[in-house]
C-alpha cells in the first residue's frame, strides 16, 4: 500500500473531510486516508447547491464507491459558492486527485474560527493511528 498523504497546509475533520483555506472561502474534499478506505468512487451525490448555506458538520452529500456509500459533512459552515460538476462524470477524480481536481466543494464561511476547531495534519495522523 502505497503511504497515505495529508498536506500539511490542509486542515481535518474527524469524519475525514480536509479543508484549503483561501480568504474567507473554505475548499472541501475527502482525505487521502478517506478515499483509500473506500476503495474505487464510483458515484457521488453533492446536494448541495450554490447559494444554499450548510452548517458545519451538516451533510452535503453522499458518496458511493465499491465498498460502501458514506455521507459527506461539512467541515465549516456558510454559503456554497462552487460545486465541483466535473464529478458527477469523473468520480475517480476523488480517488486519483483527492487534494486537487476532486475537491468538492467550495464554502464562504460564516464563521471562519470554525478553522480552528479542525485538527492539523499532524493532530490527523495521531487520530488515525488511534483506531479511527
Amino acid at each position: 500500500m502505497a503511504k497515505l498523504i495529508h498536506p500539511a497546509t490542509l486542515r481535518y475533520a474527524d469524519t475525514h473531510e480536509w479543508v484549503r483555506v483561501e480568504g474567507d472561502e473554505a475548499v472541501i474534499g475527502i482525505s487521502d486516508y478517506a478515499q483509500d478506505s473506500l476503495g474505487d468512487v464510483v458515484y457521488l451525490d453533492l446536494q448541495s447547491k450554490v447559494g444554499q448555506q450548510v452548517k458545519q458538520s451538516g451533510h452535503f452529500g453522499d458518496i458511493e464507491s465499491v465498498k460502501a456509500t458514506s455521507e459527506l459533512f461539512a467541515p465549516v459552515g456558510g454559503e456554497v459558492v462552487r460545486v465541483n460538476d466535473k464529478l458527477s462524470e469523473q468520480s475517480e477524480l476523488v480517488n486519483t486527485d483527492p487534494y486537487g481536481d476532486g475537491w468538492m466543494l467550495v464554502i464562504k464561511m460564516s464563521d471562519p474560527a470554525e478553522v480552528d476547531r479542525l485538527m492539523t495534519a499532524e493532530q490527523y495522523e495521531e487520530f488515525l493511528k488511534s483506531g479511527h
